[in-house]
């Protein structure tokens, strides 16, 4: 395929990527000390902090397509602090000092990706610009507030709440009664990201095999197909950095659940438009609706938007045809003007997206199987961004056997329970979707707080 048609980052890097021309094919059977499963950020991360750790390391990164192909190629480019659970969830699961370390390491994370890359000089255009997440009605006012609260109370994320004189005075969302700034995020551009980490991990001496197609493993023996030949890798310990694309992998299946997500990306707008619009340089933004929406201003002044919408696929298919649904891009345009009217102009100029990877409990977890010489990280529910460098590297440090402040974080070693078998499955994660979709309209129809939110937050991981 063309793999600029991936979306707008890896559209916009073709040339300097020499139209994405694949790595070398895994072309016999070999023995390493780690195969990791996935050519995206996790897979990347981990490979990364394991070679700072132990460089004499023999690490092969096994890719069915090209490195950053997934999710980690066509997200919003938000490095933020966000992790699927909140901290008042993980206190009352793990206790007050398991849920702020877990705060505390996301907030480093951001950090740490920018130092990271500004040290294997990868230019992902990353700003520390922070987040504005309006609220647009007095229901998203009680949100904001009560995000505000817990930010307060566990005392590491240093948001702020920025009242209605000052919304409207600073930003152009006309119906803004309040907005929430939360500093721990950085705007990137994951296309750049992506594929500037995979030739720093591969100047340090680790070997990236595309077109390398994972059938399954066991024991520390992958099976995969390359060029249409069977290979065989044989490990001390393989990784799964598969993500949503796992589903399809027997090791995998219903332990988690490709829920897509989509995007488009506007073309450039004036300097002018933009101070009218507010959003500076480096912010990412949002709002307290339920329906998930996200966007930031790219380095070159367009809008890059998405959100949910997009309904699960029976059978945890992925396919490219559900990359685009006209449906979703005409949602999201609609959103984005309805958020800021001074974007009713803006051509669309690209419309892709794809997979992210939903564990039953909605429980993003990082660990290591010594007996089934195993380990994995993901179930990220599109928080993947910077996550995925923790899971980097806390896997090295399970991999290397060091007992650390990150290997005690309370997502090691959590195992989701698995989602439901078919027809029950895509009538459960359909449900959610379309329930909130269902629970932002009769906030805007009653002004009180939605109750089908309330009933379907178990399917929602709210």
């Amino acid at each position: 395929m063309g793999y600029e048609r991936v979306g707008f980052w890896f559209d916009s890097i073709a040339e300097a990527e020499n139209g994405f021309t694949r790595r070398a094919a895994l072309d016999d059977d070999i023995s390493v000390d780690v195969a990791i499963v996935g050519g995206g950020l996790t897979g990347l991360w981990t490979a990364y902090y394991l070679q700072e750790a132990d460089p004499s390391l023999r690490i092969a990164v096994l890719e069915k397509e090209i490195a950053g192909f997934g999710a980690s190629g066509r997200n919003g480019g938000w490095c933020s602090a966000l992790f699927p659970l909140s901290a008042t969830t993980l206190e009352a699961r793990y206790g007050l000092e398991a849920a702020v370390a877990q705060r505390r390491a996301m907030v480093d994370t951001v950090e740490e990706v920018g130092r990271a890359t500004e040290a294997e000089g990868i230019d992902c255009n990353y700003v520390r610009g922070g987040t504005v997440t309006f609220a647009r009605s007095r229901v998203q006012l009680a949100g904001a507030r009560a995000e505000f609260a817990e930010s307060e109370r566990y005392g590491v994320d240093r948001v702020s709440l920025l009242g209605t004189e000052t919304v409207q005075a600073r930003f152009g969302v006309p119906d803004a009664v309040a907005a929430m700034f939360t500093p721990a995020c950085a705007r990137v551009h994951p296309g750049k990201l992506v594929r500037g980490l995979a030739r720093a991990v591969e100047r340090r001496g680790a070997t990236i095999y595309e077109g390398a197609d994972v059938l399954s493993w066991a024991q520390g023996t992958v099976s995969v197909v390359s060029g249409g030949i069977p290979r065989t890798v044989r490990a001390g310990t393989v990784v799964n950095a598969t993500e949503g694309y796992g589903s399809a992998l027997p090791q995998v299946g219903r332990r988690i659940l490709p829920l897509y997500s989509l995007m488009i990306a506007t073309e450039p707008l004036s300097d002018e438009t933009w101070e009218r619009i507010g959003i500076e340089h480096g912010q990412t933004f949002a709002d307290f609706r339920h329906l998930i929406v996200y966007g930031q201003r790219t380095a070159d002044n367009r809008f890059a938007f998405g959100g949910r919408g997009a309904l699960y696929h029976p059978g945890s298919a992925i396919r490219p045809a559900y990359d685009r649904v006209d449906r979703v891009r005409d949602h999201l345009r609609r959103a984005l003007i309805d958020l800021f009217p001074d974007a009713a102009n803006a051509r669309i100029t690209h419309h892709w997206g794809g997979p992210l990877g939903v564990p039953r409990d909605w429980h993003a977890s990082v660990g290591l199987d010594t007996e089934r010489r195993e380990a994995w990280a993901g179930g990220y529910v599109g928080d993947g961004l910077s996550t995925t460098n923790l899971a980097g590297r806390t896997l090295a440090d399970l991999l290397t056997g060091r007992r650390t402040s990150l290997t005690r974080l309370p997502w090691v070693g959590h195992r989701s329970p698995r989602w439901e078998p078919e027809p029950f499955r895509f009538a459960g994660a359909n449900a959610g979707l379309l329930g909130m979709q269902l629970a932002d309209a009769e906030e805007r129809l009653t002004g009180r707080p939605s109750l089908a939110a309330r009933l379907l937050a178990p399917l929602t991981g709210h």
